[in-house]
């Protein structure tokens, strides 16, 4: 089934879809993220990366899903890449979700209508903040800023794991990054390379119904998202093509 606007980028007869759900001990949660997912009548893999929990045999009781499963813990990142590959060979589009109940699958219609006409670009869920932690909004804030310094497209929201990736092109960025940087590297290395990233608002589950999961380590990841950024703005540094001309003071404000 495929579903869409005349504001897309391609007829909607003919782009094709499918869903990827990153999952790392996700039990409780993953098997109705992929139920909704399923509602929207695309293909819908669910990535387990190295999943110590009971989300194996969860996934086994959901039916009419891909599942596809990294023996150990790769991160969030070669989650995406794995689900991406295969996906690649049946659709155009990726539509990612966490496996956390924050986000409802369902909003991806929404996502759709975001794409501009005859342009391929990538399409960021803007969650609303007022109701969520507030380590989660300085966070948000704190990567906002490091995309833009690296040369990355101005966003409100560039943490947002509910997106659209074109395929192939996204596997063609070059990402190094595979945990949770993957999703702020891949933002930079598209707006370098002329792939447009476009923001729609999206609703978030903060936690209101269920406890939040989080996976999220300070010190670890706050070492990996230094090395990120550094690397991306050594890069940077160092290719002139990449250098800011005309919008300097537009893309740095």
């Amino acid at each position: 089934m495929t579903t869409g606007s005349k504001s897309t980028g391609e007829p909607m007869g003919k782009a094709r879809f499918a869903v990827i759900i990153p999952t790392y001990n996700h039990g409780g949660r993953v098997a109705a993220v992929a139920r909704q997912a399923m509602s929207l009548g695309w293909p819908v893999f669910v990535v387990d990366d190295g999943s110590t929990d009971d989300t194996a045999k969860i996934l086994e009781s959901v039916t009419g899903i891909h599942v596809l499963r990294h023996p150990l813990n790769r991160g969030k990142g070669a989650a995406l890449v794995t689900g991406m590959r295969r996906a690649a060979g049946i659709a155009d589009y990726a539509v990612t979700v966490d496996a956390d109940g924050q986000h409802d699958p369902t909003e991806a219609l929404k996502l759709m209508t975001a794409i501009p006409a005859n342009r391929r670009v990538i399409v960021v869920g803007r969650r609303a903040m007022a109701d969520a932690p507030w380590t989660s909004r300085k966070g948000r804030a704190f990567s906002n800023f490091w995309v833009r310094m690296s040369g990355g497209p101005i966003l409100a929201d560039s943490q947002s794991g509910f997106r659209i990736y074109p395929l192939p092109e996204t596997l063609d960025l070059g990402v190094v990054a595979r945990r949770y940087q993957f999703e702020v590297e891949v933002l930079v290395r598209a707006d370098w390379q002329g792939i447009a990233v476009v923001e729609t608002t999206i609703s978030a589950d903060y936690g209101c119904r269920l406890p939040r999961i989080s996976h999220f380590r300070p010190c670890i990841d706050f070492l990996r998202n230094f090395g990120a950024f550094s690397r991306l703005i050594t890069r940077r540094a160092f290719t002139p093509s990449l250098w800011p001309a005309a919008n300097l003071t537009d893309r740095f404000r």
